[in-house]
């Protein structure tokens, strides 16, 4: 993840998801689609890119860690005999065919955050709780549905993913010499920055949780304050979708620039590979 611990920790403004007309500020074009998501709506503030990526990268790494990464660095390539017998015998996959591999996987993903998850995909569906909240209203508990679908798709990506990008990897592996050398740099980035990065994406959920319940106070507080015998039923469950529907597309939003920022690592093995093989 780009951003800081302490950028991930900055508290929210008063009001809720910002309009349209409103001026957003602006995050690095190549920041990850999460840091932008949080930044354009004003959840943290833009990062300044100040420091070179290796100075941060060595701030993070206790002793133990560097000395790994270091080994892994200084090692030189290696070839494919490096691998076990039964991983030498299986043929190496197109690397176009590999990339369809990665749309599709993508593909389901972001349907499954979207609508639920496709069929035949081998995916849990994860349904998005309904519109309507009890009553009465508690601020203490009313997110809680929605915690567990943002965690549950989560656990998901996470499943998902890891295992994609250890497919590119050993497909890295497989060709041997430099590639080989970025495969193993690549898992021991992953080993090292795994914790970081589980602690960083769930400070976003946190996020979310205070925005809306500062919208709900606001919204309890309205409806407290409106004259009860000109609402009908119907007009109260349209003012409780106009304050609702927002945070919801937001859950959804922020798991797809998820979704977005966990894949980058492996685009990244992937892109690598199409440039090695390019006429394949």
């Amino acid at each position: 993840m780009p951003a800081s611990p302490r950028a991930l920790t900055l508290g929210f403004p008063k009001s809720t998801y910002p309009s349209m007309t409103r001026p957003l500020p602006r995050a690095h074009f190549n920041s990850s689609p999460l840091v932008r998501f949080l930044t354009e709506n004003t959840m943290m503030e833009p990062v300044q890119a100040t420091e070179d990526v290796g100075q941060k990268l060595g701030d993070w790494l206790n002793f133990r860690q560097a000395i790994a990464l270091q080994s892994v660095l200084q090692a030189g390539p290696g070839g494919p005999e490096a691998l076990p017998a039964h991983r030498q015998r299986a043929a190496p996959i197109n690397p176009a065919a590999l990339a369809r591999h990665v749309d599709k996987i993508r593909a389901q993903l972001t349907e499954s955050i979207n609508q639920g998850a496709p069929a035949g995909s081998g995916l849990a569906l994860i349904q998005m709780p309904a519109a309507d909240l009890d009553d009465p209203v508690d601020p203490k508990t009313a997110f809680a549905p929605y915690r567990r679908f943002h965690a549950a798709h989560q656990r998901q990506m996470e499943t998902c993913l890891r295992s994609l990008r250890a497919s590119v990897r050993l497909q890295l592996t497989k060709r041997g010499g430099h590639l080989q050398q970025l495969a193993t740099l690549d898992t021991a980035l992953e080993n090292i920055l795994s914790e970081r990065e589980a602690l960083l994406l769930g400070k976003v959920i946190k996020m979310l949780e205070k925005r809306f319940v500062q919208a709900l106070k606001l919204h309890l507080k309205q409806q407290n304050d409106a004259v009860s015998d000109t609402a009908s039923p119907q007009g109260v469950h349209q003012q409780t979708l106009s304050w609702l529907m927002p945070h919801r597309q937001a859950l959804r939003s922020a798991l797809l620039a998820e979704l977005d920022t966990r894949l980058q690592p492996t685009l990244g093995l992937l892109e690598a590979l199409t440039s090695e093989n390019p006429d394949t």
